[in-house]
């Protein structure tokens, strides 16, 4: 079986910078894989697409050698075991309230005597040319903290065996701790959220696993790496493909709106 190229990469210091697929269609996630990312995720938990997609999505991306990830819906053992199954290398589970949750959901990703998954690597094993227990080794499991029961068990959370690090999305961390008082969005720059993710990443360092952070912009996952975070992924397909379109009709009719008004007048 062929290494998880992350780990190694973590190994030497270096950061990750992942991808994410919200759109379900192959030739896309086969365009965002090509461009040079460490790796890509797709987004089953709110993205436009099923299982199905997903499933064509990991076949697209894999002449590329990005690392494949998989954010499922919720904490269920049939959708982690499955994405694996396809492929995944990694999953990003959401809405981590306790260590007894984030200790059910690595049991999920791991064959005994370290879990519980399911044997039948039906993808994974032609994917990876051979696929068995040692993948216990290579695959990524991400509890993600949104909540205000999140934060307050964090170090448990975090010192759960065999889970490998936090995925931060700070819409719904937001969402989740200051319900009511701040609206849900990337790249936050009030000083208590801003502590409130450093102190994710700091708890992540000291228990020895790794911090993710969804980021909106570039700049911000720039920012992020010097708060200690080991992963960020900036903005995604649906609002890379949104933002490039904007722009190119923002440009057109900045360039050619009076002409476009004048001929309109003549009849055109």
């Amino acid at each position: 079986m062929i290494r998880n190229r992350l780990r190694d990469m973590w190994k030497e210091g270096r950061p990750v910078l992942n991808g994410w697929l919200s759109i379900g269609n192959a030739f896309t996630a086969e365009i965002m894989a090509a461009q040079g990312y460490d790796a890509i995720t797709i987004d089953i938990q709110h993205g436009a697409l099923d299982y199905s997609a997903a499933l064509m999505m990991l076949q697209a991306m894999r002449g590329s050698g990005v690392v494949p990830m998989v954010r499922v819906p919720w904490r269920e053992p049939g959708i982690v075991m499955k994405a694996l199954d396809a492929g995944a290398m990694g999953i990003i589970c959401p809405m981590i309230n306790t260590a007894a949750e984030a200790a059910e959901f690595v049991s999920f990703m791991r064959y005994p005597p370290l879990g519980q998954r399911s044997f039948g690597p039906t993808r994974a094993n032609i994917a990876y040319g051979g696929y068995g227990v040692e993948s216990n080794a290579e695959v990524l499991a991400f509890a993600m903290i949104e909540t205000a029961a999140g934060v307050e068990n964090l170090e448990e959370i975090a010192a759960t065996p065999g889970l490998d690090g936090i995925y931060v999305g700070p819409a719904d961390l937001t969402l989740g701790t200051q319900a009511g008082r701040l609206a849900p969005a990337f790249d936050r720059e009030e000083p208590e959220m801003i502590a409130l993710i450093q102190r994710i990443a700091a708890v992540c360092k000291d228990k020895g696993i790794h911090a993710a952070l969804h980021c909106g912009t570039p700049a911000y996952a720039a920012r992020a790496l010097g708060w200690g975070f080991d992963m960020t992924t900036v903005s995604g397909d649906s609002r890379l493909l949104a933002a490039a379109a904007s722009a190119s009709v923002a440009e057109f009719r900045k360039l050619t709106g009076p002409a476009v008004a004048a001929k309109k007048g003549e009849g055109y």
